[in-house]
C-alpha cells in the first residue's frame, strides 16, 4: 500500500521539483516519468496518475516556500536526489541542482555530503562514505574510516571456518516447504551461496538480514533484485537509509561503479517504477529485519506466508 492513504499537501511542489532535476537540460525519458508517477502514487498517496508533463516549474527557493515541516523537507530532499540518478548516468548538473534543493530546504549530513563530493568529481571518496554508513547501519556501530571491510565480510576464511554453523544452516534444507527456513537455504542452494560458516560465506551479521530480506520480500538476486532489496532495506531500517543502502546500489547496479571486491557492478538495473513501491513496502513493515530485536532463528520454523501477511500485510509474491 502507499505510505499515505490520502494525499500529502505539497506532494505535488515535491513532485515538481523531482521533475526539474530530472529534466535539467534535456527532456525527460520514458523511466524518468514512470519515476514521477511512481513516486507519486506510493510516496504521496496520490489517488490519480500524476502528468510529469502538467507539473509546474519550480526551483529551490519556491519549494521551501511550499514545504515546511521538518520531516517532509527531508523526504523530499532525499527522493529528489534519486531524481538525479534515474537515468543512469552520473551529471553533475542534475546533482548540483538536487544539492540547492537540499540546501533550501534546510537538509544536511551523510548522503547530502555524499552527493557533494561526487558532483565535486570525488566519487571515490564518496563511495567510502557510502560504504562506511553502509556499515555503521548493518553493525549499530561506528566504523572507522580505515576499518578492514574485507576482513568483516569473509570472517570464516581458514581456521576461522566454522563446519558446526554452516551444518545448521544446511540443516534447514529438512524443514518442510513453505517455511521461512526452507526458503532460506533453498535461496542459497539455488544462488550457489556458501552458508555462514563455510570458507568462503559472507559474515552472518550481514548475510542473514539481507538474505532474509531477499526471502521476505521475494525481490530477486539479479542487479534489479538487489537494487530493489536495498530499497526495501532503507524503507525498513532508518539508519543511514539512503547514504548507507539505497545510494550504493544506485551507484553499483545502475551507474556501473564498483564499489568493492565483493559487491560486483551493472548499468541500468533501477526498475523506476518499482523502485518506489520496494520503498513504500519498506517502510509498512512492522519489524525491522536489520534491528537489533529481529532473530533469524525465532524464524525459521514460521510458515513464510504467515509471517508476510503478519509484519507487510499483502501478497509480496506478486510484486517482485
Amino acid at each position: 500500500m502507499p505510505i499515505r492513504t490520502s494525499p500529502v499537501p505539497g506532494a505535488l511542489a515535491i513532485l515538481s521539483a523531482m521533475r526539474d532535476v530530472a529534466g535539467l537540460g534535456r527532456d525527460l525519458t520514458d523511466a524518468d516519468e514512470a519515476s514521477l508517477v511512481a513516486a507519486g502514487h506510493w510516496m504521496f498517496g496520490l489517488e490519480e496518475p500524476v502528468s510529469p508533463g502538467a507539473l509546474p516549474p519550480t526551483d529551490p527557493a519556491r519549494l521551501a516556500e511550499a514545504v515546511t515541516d521538518a520531516d517532509l523537507r527531508k523526504e523530499a530532499a532525499s527522493f529528489i536526489t534519486i531524481m538525479a540518478f534515474v537515468d543512469g548516468t552520473l551529471d553533475k548538473a542534475r546533482m548540483d541542482r538536487a544539492l540547492a534543493y537540499a540546501g533550501a530546504l534546510g537538509v544536511s549530513g551523510d548522503y547530502v555530503d555524499e552527493i557533494a563530493e561526487a558532483a565535486d568529481g570525488h566519487v571515490r571518496s564518496a563511495l567510502g562514505h557510502m560504504v562506511r554508513d553502509n556499515m555503521e547501519s548493518i553493525t549499530g556501530k561506528p566504523w572507522a574510516a580505515d576499518g578492514d571491510i574485507m576482513a568483516w565480510l569473509l570472517p570464516y576464511s581458514g581456521d576461522n571456518a566454522d563446519p558446526a554453523l554452516a551444518d545448521r544452516f544446511r540443516a534447514l534444507s529438512n524443514n518442510p516447504e513453505g517455511t521461512f527456513g526452507r526458503a532460506f537455504i533453498d535461496h542459497f542452494v539455488e544462488n550457489g551461496y556458501a552458508v555462514p560458516g563455510e570458507p568462503e560465506a559472507l559474515n552472518a551479521m550481514f548475510s542473514l538480514p539481507h538474505d532474509s530480506s531477499h526471502v521476505f520480500s521475494g525481490y530477486d538476486t539479479t542487479p534489479r533484485g538487489e537494487l530493489l532489496v536495498s530499497t526495501f532495506t532503507a524503507g525498513m531500517h532508518p539508519f543511514h537509509p539512503v547514504s548507507g543502502h539505497i545510494l550504493p546500489v544506485i551507484f553499483s547496479w545502475h551507474l556501473d561503479i564498483k564499489i568493492n571486491d565483493v559487491a560486483k557492478s551493472a548499468k541500468g538495473a533501477m526498475d523506476p517504477a518499482e523502485f518506489w513501491h520496494a520503498w513504500a513496502r519498506g517502510k509498512a513493515m512492522t519489524i525491522d529485519i536489520f534491528g537489533a530485536k529481529w532473530d533469524f532463528w525465532n524464524w525459521v520454523d514460521e510458515p513464510l506466508d504467515a509471517l508476510r501477511n503478519q509484519h507487510l500485510g499483502e501478497d509480496v509474491a506478486s510484486n517482485a
